[in-house]
């Protein structure tokens, strides 16, 4: 028997081109469950995870992230954000919780990537009404991958 968890880990890619496929309800629900119960220091879990599906904050999301046009053509995205006064421990706690939906994501068959990183998305926050104390962190998009 294969470990499964360890497969999704090796074999995992980021993905930057999509089908133009909408994602069924349950696998964008476990995708941001998976962020959710990602272990945090001393359970804080100072994130703040905005779901995104619709096609045109989709599109104003990938203007917005200058390493992610291509999350213009995501099903879904999910904004990560985390408390400013948790710092660094914020920031790698909201981290790890993208790992897990990204890892999440995989496992069901759907391909996904972040972009953008902390310090750099005031604009992100402000367009999508996050307070200001929060960092946004990055954005995690997921999608049906384009075949080759």
């Amino acid at each position: 028997m294969g470990n499964e968890v360890f497969e999704a880990v090796r074999t995992i890619l980021a993905v930057r081109e999509y089908a133009d496929r909408d994602l069924p309800e349950d696998v964008v629900g476990r995708i941001v469950e998976a962020g959710r119960l990602t272990a945090s220091g001393s359970n804080v879990q100072p994130w703040h995870f905005v779901l995104v599906r619709q096609r045109d904050a989709l599109r104003k999301l990938g203007g917005l992230v200058r390493t992610g046009p291509y999350t213009a053509t995501a099903a879904a995205a999910v904004i990560v954000a985390y408390e400013k006064e948790k710092g660094e421990i914020g920031l790698s706690d909201a981290s790890r919780a993208i790992q897990s939906m990204m890892l999440s994501a995989w496992g069901d068959g759907v391909a996904s990537n972040w972009t953008g990183f902390a310090g750099r998305l005031d604009n992100v926050r402000t367009e999508f009404g996050l307070p200001d104390t929060y960092e946004v962190l990055a954005s995690c998009h997921s999608a049906i991958r384009v075949e080759r």
